[in-house]
């Protein structure tokens, strides 16, 4: 009886132990199948401690290095891997933004080449990853001009908003500059930050429950041309799988003509330091090769470099960047037949130039103040500005790039055109006069938006909540499978099959999206300003010199008046 009381004993214990092993298998299993939501992690650099953002139910890691400062030998350099730490991190907090010249005062650092991370506070993973470009012409912006906080919840993804160097820091052409690898050479360092920011992501993705394997690469005006000359970079070569440009199109810089700008803007620095006697002296010695205009170009504080060539107003001849160098951009730019093919995305509005109407020289007194809508004949001359620019400028940032690309590539491109705004029923008087805007599509995405002073609630009725939900789907379809197209949304054809365009718009009750053809050229826009008969032709004349001439899309206008 003993022997058998033993036995069983002995088989139970077995038993016992063997479900507790089944356990702990499971119980490793479900811990490797999920992610663990806390903020405290472990990246290549180090341990870090998060943000739980409890009201909009994410986590945050905000200001986390993706590269060493490049400062003092390293300015102007290709950025290096950031330094490992060994004590915990507070990433809970904003970290330095890029040295800039922004509303008439210098702000941010060299040290700034960090980036935010947001994800849903849940236990998914493998989730896509979106990493974000901020606009502001490659001379300003910041990381936070989209924060993700109210974003990743609707689109079930990890965010990455990115921090890289600016202006006369992120680009310069100039030939004293070109002693390191053909990279560095290229002048091209913000795109080199960019690279390298990637890269991190890649290393670090899948801490965040992140899948590595499946980046979207996204960027708003100056940052969506930049997603658009990665396509052509070979350095961005398998660094992402999918593209969204919001408002960017093709634009790229001749080499020796930006080195003549650059030289011009540094020279009267050059003179204030007593380096030349005169201006023109100063601006060949800034055009040499000579080691002493590398050392002065170094020597040279942050603080005087950010305003340099401040006055751009998007315009290439005033501050020209990502050029065509030969090897991080190929010399014959997006006539190259090598993109890096991946599934695109292009969005634009329908009044992208109206912004930039309201706020050139001609008009911003008279639109700050409200005269401009008292004056007839001003507001005509603002009309035409704003229709014809902005007709142009949303060809530029959607169809005539997909054109572009569209015999050369093998993936699908989508373009969307947002036309929301127009609508007296549903937007205020300030918003009508600016349509459907330089980005518009980012009320659609976040709140509160940072156009909240222009779009009032035009936003909060149900056709425009429904319109921005939609555009979420689709955008969350994009970055999940490469195709925006799901059974509960209008359907998306991709432009190559049939130069489809989708419109995008909503009234008071209800979203309107319906497939065009977007058949319309530059040449007919042209032919539609020459028959413009709402202003003489001294007057078009003018505006066609002095508001619309030297633009990223205005190539059509200034064949005609640079010849």
């Amino acid at each position: 009886m003993e022997v058998k009381k033993f036995t069983i004993g002995i088989a139970s214990i077995a038993l016992t132990l063997i479900l507790v092993a089944c356990q702990d298998s499971t119980s490793k299993n479900e811990d490797a199948e999920t992610f663990k939501a806390t903020v405290n992690k472990t990246i290549v650099s180090g341990k870090i401690k998060g943000h739980m953002d409890k009201k909009n139910d994410v986590i945050e890691w905000l200001g986390v290095p993706y590269a060493k400062s490049p400062v003092g030998e390293l300015r102007w350099k290709a950025p290096q891997k950031a330094d490992k730490w060994e004590k915990t991190k507070d990433v809970s907090k904003y970290g330095d933004t890029a040295i800039q010249f922004s509303n008439g005062e210098v702000k941010g650092s060299e040290d700034a080449l960090n980036l935010d991370v947001v994800r849903p506070n849940n236990s998914k993973k493998d989730l896509p990853v979106v990493v974000y470009l901020h606009g502001g012409n490659n001379q300003s912006g910041t990381s936070q001009e989209i924060k993700g906080n109210t974003i990743v919840n609707d689109i079930d993804a990890v965010y990455v908003s990115v921090n890289y160097r600016l202006g006369a820091l992120g680009f310069n052409p100039l030939e004293a500059l070109k002693t390191g690898s053909k990279e560095e050479n290229s002048g091209n360092y913000s795109l080199l930050d960019i690279a390298a920011a990637l890269d991190w992501v890649m290393a670090n993705a899948e801490t965040f429950g992140g899948n590595k394997d499946n980046i979207t690469l996204t960027g708003f005006s100056a940052g969506g041309r930049d997603v658009m000359a990665t396509l052509i970079s070979p350095i961005f070569k398998n660094k992402y799988n999918k593209a969204i440009s919001f408002s960017g199109g093709m634009t790229l810089a001749d080499n020796d003509v930006s080195q003549e700008i650059f030289a011009k803007a540094i020279a009267p620095l050059a003179v204030e330091d007593k380096k030349k006697d005169t201006v023109e002296a100063a601006q060949k010695w800034l055009l040499s090769k000579d080691k002493s205009v590398g050392d002065y170009l170094n020597s040279i504080k942050a603080e005087r470099l950010a305003p340099l060539m401040g006055n751009a107003g998007i315009r290439m001849s005033v501050f020209p960047h990502l050029y065509k160098d030969g090897y991080v951009i190929p010399k014959e730019g997006f006539e190259t037949s090598k993109y890096n093919d991946v599934p695109v995305m292009l969005v634009t509005g329908t009044s992208e130039f109206s912004m930039f109407t309201a706020f050139d020289k001609t008009f911003m007194e008279d639109f700050m103040s409200g005269n401009l809508f008292k004056d007839q004949e001003k507001l005509a001359e603002f009309n035409y500005s704003k229709t014809y620019g902005s007709q142009l400028y949303r060809l530029s940032n959607g169809v005539d790039s997909a054109k572009q690309m569209a015999n050369k590539y093998k993936s699908p491109i989508y373009v969307t055109e947002i036309a929301y705004g127009d609508n007296k029923e549903v937007t205020p008087k300030l918003s009508q006069s600016l349509g459907s805007f330089h980005g518009i599509f980012e009320p659609m995405l976040q709140t509160p938006s940072n156009y909240k002073d222009f779009i009032g609630e035009s936003f909060e009725n149900d056709g425009a909540k429904e319109m921005s939900k939609q555009f979420k789907l689709y955008i969350k379809s994009f970055i999940e499978n490469g195709d925006p197209n799901q059974a509960k949304l209008p359907k998306w054809d991709d432009f190559t099959s049939d130069n489809q365009v989708l419109s995008i718009d909503a009234d008071k009750s209800k979203s309107k999206i319906i497939a065009t053809k977007d058949q319309e050229t530059a040449d007919d826009i042209l032919l539609k300003m020459k028959n413009d008969n709402t202003l003489t032709q001294e007057q078009k004349e003018d505006l066609n010199k002095n508001v619309l001439n030297g633009r990223w899309f205005s190539n059509p206008i200034d064949s005609l008046y640079n010849k």
